[in-house]
């Protein structure tokens, strides 16, 4: 069996129990280069093969794979976050269903929710923000032009940004462009969960200025919108005055 795994967004205790564990049972581990901690790796076998993806091609990560399962070994292909963000899995998972080889998906904690905690904030605010847009800027592979950070912007949903940090300015002016007013609340945060976490607190017009005075390159993602101003309205949920299936609401 071949398991995609979540190694969850960096810290190595937010890995699943689930994921854990077959970490811990693997004869064969491949795993995604400097994106997951290394830490992880000390919970496999002494035994254990272990391969760096960051230095193969796909065709070399599934020659791994069809080795392995001939051998009856157990594999665990280990991935930064969830693995369906920019996991790139799909492709891994055609491949092998075209063999007949048998594999599954552990879900992971994915580096969106690590910055959500790092800022302390809640991306789906009442009256602010109901939805989230999760993206990225187009650079040396393209992004549709119908998911552009322009088309997006118009929205002004909340937005987190991956797979961007090099991309700054450009970045400030497709979300300027779309919409979002040059003052509007963004946050960096480098590193999400990791030791050496940087959560940097900026607008959407002082993005690359942040990064470069904090001398943040990569690694990081990007988070724009209203709810990071911390004004809204109280949720109905718990309101004492509002019904739900479980609850009858009280009239003032």
């Amino acid at each position: 069996m071949i398991t995609f795994v979540g190694a969850g967004p960096g810290a190595e205790d937010l890995i699943t129990v689930r994921g854990d564990q077959l970490l811990k049972s693997a004869d064969i581990v491949i795993y995604a280069g400097s994106l997951v901690n290394p830490a992880l790796l000390l919970r496999c076998r002494e035994d254990c093969e272990i391969w760096n993806s960051a230095e193969m091609t796909l065709e070399e990560v599934l020659e791994v794979f069809y080795r392995g399962a001939q051998e009856g070994k157990e594999i665990v292909r280990l991935h930064t976050g969830d693995p369906c963000l920019y996991g790139a899995i799909q492709e891994q998972m055609d491949a092998l269903k075209e063999k007949g080889i048998a594999y599954e998906i552990c879900p992971g904690v994915s580096s969106f929710s690590g910055a959500a905690a790092a800022l302390q904030t809640e991306y789906t605010l009442p009256s602010v923000s109901q939805s989230v847009v999760i993206t990225r800027m187009a650079g040396r592979t393209p992004v549709p032009e119908r998911e552009s950070i322009r088309a997006f912007a118009a929205h002004q949903s909340t937005m987190v940004v991956f797979l961007s940090t090099g991309l700054l300015r450009e970045l400030s002016k497709e979300l300027i462009d779309g919409g979002y007013t040059p003052d509007t609340p963004a946050a960096i945060v480098y590193k999400a969960t990791w030791p050496e976490e940087k959560v940097l607190r900026c607008t959407v017009e002082t993005l690359e200025e942040t990064a470069r005075r904090n001398d943040v390159k990569k690694t990081a993602l990007i988070i724009v919108g209203r709810v990071l101003e911390g004004e809204y309205e109280r949720s109905k949920l718990y309101d004492p005055e509002f019904t739900t299936e479980f609850r009858k609401g009280v009239e003032k």
